[in-house]
């Protein structure tokens, strides 16, 4: 009976539980996948707080209050658990709230890590995302508009059906639509070598964030695919790549391809980046959407993010690589941009980084000045994900760039500069750092538009407390 007891205690242990309590201060959660045996350690790891660039956003300004609300994947003090958590920053007063610890995911999957948004009533909502389908979705709302001391679980539904597992979401709101989530669903599918459990890039909308659309398929070619996502208003991009089924094995560290689709009334119907009406779900062999073909030259591609001019037109960030080991083994990762400008892609180098994940955002300002906040110098842990975080600037939309050094004499790598909706200039990026090579502390960090850069406090004794500046 003793034994019985205690299986079942450990087995309630490691369920979700709805926390709801104010934390102590801001800790990231620490995450690593793919273990190498050599002096890299990982294929990818870190303070992944801000992690993966198929999750958006992180955080929103809302004018109305004038304060940028944040989410991040943090941990308790043994930082072996995945916590949701929000947070707060006054632009004000320059001070940040306590954050809300709302749940522990039961888990330490930074893939689980949760995004945010802000509907027309002020209400926060949290959207707490699974990696796959062993552990549940959830959906929560503040009890009171632009307030996060206290939310309430939501029961979603698809139709008829409960809606409990949703993977790597990107979620958007627009008054007068409701919400937009694209995100990534599993199905097991025959493919040439055996039954694989295909990731298949899908869409809903709902008016209430509680009854959701029927999901709809945007692309399913081969072992599917990771998108990336940009909105300007009614207008949302979707920047993909695919997953080929070139051999026994290859699995999902081989993604090659950029593709791109559009909507320009909120989900109702789906272009290509030259207007012609999509043909949904596209399927392998279909290059419709195609921006560029890089299984022909056999490198990798990882997007990062999209973004649009003041005309509407999208500009995709990412990166591409000769393989997925780290290591200079497979060289330094080019960055390009992809802007849709004059009838066609006009892709542009950018930079070059020594990591698959050394994710970057795209910042277009109204007056047509791009800012790139990527790690793109070498970090303390050099060829390890994430580094020193720099700030890129250009006046011509990517044709010349000029940089400015944001952070400096590191510890831990820094990694995932993610950009607010609707971003302030106090609040211009959101990121954690960590150690690249083995388990380490997470801090979280933002900057504001100047470049400043911020921490939060890992231990705080107020309600509101005012972040500490780094040295330049």
């Amino acid at each position: 009976m003793l034994i019985m007891l205690l299986l079942a205690q450990a087995a309630a242990a490691q369920q979700p539980r709805f926390i709801n309590e104010p934390d102590s201060g801001y800790r990231g959660i620490w995450y690593s996948i793919g273990p190498t045996g050599n002096e890299y350690a990982y294929k990818y790891g870190g303070g992944l707080g801000t992690y993966p660039s198929n999750h958006y956003p992180f955080s929103v300004y809302a004018p109305a209050v004038n304060k940028t609300f944040f989410c991040y994947g943090g941990t308790d003090s043994s930082g072996k658990t995945l916590l949701h958590e929000v947070g707060c920053f006054d632009h004000a007063t320059g001070m940040v709230s306590r954050p809300t610890v709302v749940m522990d995911k039961a888990t330490d999957d930074a893939h689980d890590n949760p995004v945010i948004q802000i509907d027309s009533k002020g209400y926060i909502w949290l959207f707490s995302t699974s990696h796959g389908v062993t552990r549940p979705s959830f959906v929560y709302r503040s009890s009171q508009p632009y307030n996060i001391s206290s939310f309430e679980k939501v029961q979603a539904y698809k139709g008829d059906q409960v809606m409990d597992n949703f993977s790597y979401l990107q979620m958007y709101y627009q008054p007068g639509d409701g919400f937009l989530g694209l995100f990534t669903h599993y199905e097991t599918q025959a493919l040439r070598y055996g039954k694989k459990n295909c990731r298949i890039i899908a869409y809903m909308t709902s008016k209430d964030g509680i009854h959701w659309s029927p999901w709809k398929d945007l692309a399913n070619m081969e072992e599917g695919h990771y998108q990336t996502t940009g909105q300007q208003g009614r207008r949302v991009g979707s920047a993909f790549n695919h997953h080929p089924n070139v051999q026994k094995g290859a699995g999902l560290d081989y993604r090659t391809n950029l593709y791109y689709l559009q909507t320009n009334d909120f989900g109702r119907t789906w272009t290509t980046a030259d207007g012609r009406p999509a043909a949904l779900p596209l399927r392998t062999g279909d290059t419709s959407a195609l921006v560029k073909d890089y299984a022909s030259e056999g490198l990798n591609v990882y997007i990062n993010d999209v973004n649009f001019d003041a005309a509407g037109n999208p500009v995709i960030l990412y990166e591409t690589s000769r393989g997925p080991a780290p290591g200079p083994v497979n060289g330094m990762r080019q960055w390009y941009t992809a802007h849709w400008k004059n009838g066609q892609w006009q892709i542009l180098p950018f930079a070059a980084s020594d990591n698959n994940y050394d994710m970057g955002s795209l910042i277009i300002e109204k007056g047509g000045v791009w800012r790139v906040i990527a790690p793109t110098t070498e970090g303390p842990q050099a060829y390890n994900t994430g580094g020193e975080i720099v700030m890129w600037e250009s006046r011509n939309e990517g044709k010349r760039w000029t940089s400015k050094q944001l952070t400096r004499n590191s510890t831990r790598n820094h990694s995932y500069p993610r950009r607010p909706v609707n971003a302030h200039e106090g609040f211009y990026a959101f990121w954690a750092d960590g150690h690249g090579r083995q388990p380490s502390a997470s801090r979280l960090y933002f900057s504001d538009r100047n470049g400043n850069v911020y921490m939060l406090p890992e231990k705080m004794s107020k309600e509101w407390e005012r972040p500490r500046r780094l040295k330049p």
